[in-house]
């Protein structure tokens, strides 16, 4: 249980030393959300009704009406960045690698100081080690820890053929074009399901690996006054962050 600034910071940066470089090099990516009862459910989940069939039309229609030249390349993964980006619902979710962003989020929403907010922590290298061979392999070949748009263009072209590579769900992690400053100062990432249906905490729960690949950390409500009043003091705030999006449901 959290008791203290102290506590929060220590099981945030739990396991993040790594013996082979001998520094604090954290592999997980973080979500803050201000109600601990939130899910980790995508937009396109939100929707509700028949989502799953909506998911080409809405990424068809966003590109056709968006600026052409607002993406490097013309394929799935760099539409479906820039759209999640825009608030489009999609299957993406937004992580971050700063615990203290995931932090923000987490304490952003004063009207919800009344209940304990959560952050979800997940190993993107141990996920990413029981991804189908096919997207393995892509990774491998370019030394990378996470995937990009261009990895994931150049292995399979179109986001409806993903769910088509293994029978068995599963998700990747990949870091979204720097389309403007909010991205970066975020240090954002996004996560992938194959699967449209399924939300991310299903996944975890199910998930082949470990209960040591994620964790998540309940923040007492009676904590988030003084972890705003630190964060604001760190400097972590909203114009330092572009308006960040609320990550909160």
């Amino acid at each position: 249980m959290i008791d203290s600034w102290e506590d929060l910071n220590n099981c945030l940066f739990q396991k993040s030393y790594n013996e082979e470089i001998q520094r604090y090099r954290s592999p997980f990516a973080f979500r803050g959300l201000s109600d601990e009862k939130y899910s980790l459910s995508t937009g396109l989940i939100r929707l509700g009704g028949n989502y799953k069939d909506l998911e080409n039309h809405l990424l068809r229609n966003f590109r056709k009406y968006a600026s052409r030249n607002l993406v490097e390349y013309d394929s799935d993964w760099h539409w479906l960045a820039l759209a999640q980006h825009h608030g489009l619902p999609t299957r993406l979710l937004d992580w971050t690698f700063s615990p203290f962003v995931a932090l923000h989020f987490a304490t952003v929403d004063i009207d919800k100081f009344d209940r304990n907010g959560v952050i979800w922590a997940v190993n993107y290298n141990d996920y990413h080690s029981v991804l189908p061979e096919l997207l393995a392999n892509s990774l491998n070949e370019e030394g990378a820890a996470l995937f990009t748009v261009e990895i994931l263009a150049n292995t399979k072209k179109r986001l409806r053929d993903l769910e088509f590579i293994d029978k068995k769900p599963f998700i990747l992690f990949f870091e979204p074009p720097s389309i403007d400053e909010r991205i970066v100062n975020q240090s954002a990432l996004f996560s992938l399901l194959s699967h449209p249906d399924l939300t991310c905490d299903q996944y975890l729960e199910n998930s082949p690996l470990s209960n040591d690949s994620s964790f998540k950390v309940i923040i007492p409500s009676k904590l988030k006054w003084e972890i705003r009043d630190k964060l604001d003091q760190s400097n972590i705030t909203e114009s330092v962050s572009f308006r960040l999006i609320n990550q909160s449901h």
